[in-house]
């Protein structure tokens, strides 16, 4: 199910941490739906040959310099935004860290923490709330935050689970953190016909782990292109695997 966009406006997504990986991979998925996609990356040179990647595929993309974890960067970015489209349709929270994976609870230190915590976490609220006005003004938008199955104490409590052996203190609990966050906007936004949605990936191989995962970037992002395309009979305040089913909290 996709959104139905008024006659002759042209639907727009902000995908942030998108020059690479899953982010890649959401930013390529909306474009091929006709979306006119900005990239967001925090580094100009990775950002622009990323870009130029998906324009020699044939679709919309531009740049758009954002460092989640940085106020005034995302402060600057939604004005650049704002002097190019006046609405936004779709906004995937993609961007994301794991800082000292090898690190037990015991030893891990609140530097580490308070990064994760940064990117992980405020990174989704500073954006989202600068955005709110581009979202507002778009008539039906979506927003998803890109959490995962480690931030489900349902899952990681969970001893037939394959997400029950990595026990991250930042990266899990920082997933956790934006699931709540994720339905505390769905709660503030309803009324404006915009559906917040947390999406899990799924194992996917990316630079976070090493490359480790089962699934590709482009099977991991599936979730979050279905989520950022829903119409308006669709979900929200949800948290939704790489299937389409709901995952335990």
């Amino acid at each position: 199910m996709t959104v139905v966009t008024p006659v002759g406006r042209r639907r727009t997504a902000l995908v942030t941490g998108a020059n690479k990986g899953i982010g890649f991979s959401i930013a390529r998925g909306l474009g091929r739906l006709g979306y006119e996609v900005w990239l967001g990356s925090r580094d100009k040179d990775r950002g622009a040959a990323a870009v130029a990647a998906l324009r020699d595929e044939g679709l919309a993309v531009h740049l758009l310099l954002i460092d989640v974890a940085e106020p005034a960067s995302v402060a600057d970015a939604a004005v650049a935004f704002g002097r190019q489209s006046g609405h936004l349709d779709g906004l995937v929270n993609n961007a994301g860290v794991i800082l000292e994976p090898g690190h037990p609870p015991s030893g891990q230190s609140l530097e580490a923490l308070r990064k994760t915590y940064d990117v992980n976490v405020f990174g989704p609220v500073l954006v989202t709330q600068a955005f709110l006005p581009l979202l507002k003004a778009a008539e039906g938008a979506r927003v998803v935050m890109m959490s995962s199955g480690l931030g489900s104490i349902g899952l990681v409590t969970n001893p037939s689970s394959i997400y029950s052996t990595a026990n991250l203190l930042a990266y899990n609990s920082s997933k956790t953190a934006l699931n709540a966050v994720t339905v505390a906007f769905a709660k503030e936004l309803e009324s404006f016909g915009i559906k917040v949605n947390a999406v899990e990936p799924g194992n996917v191989a990316t630079d976070l782990n090493g490359h480790s995962g089962t699934l590709s970037p482009d099977e991991g992002a599936a979730s979050a292109i279905r989520l950022a395309t829903i119409d308006s009979t669709g979900p929200t305040a949800g948290f939704f695997g790489i299937d389409g089913g709901v995952q335990p909290w």
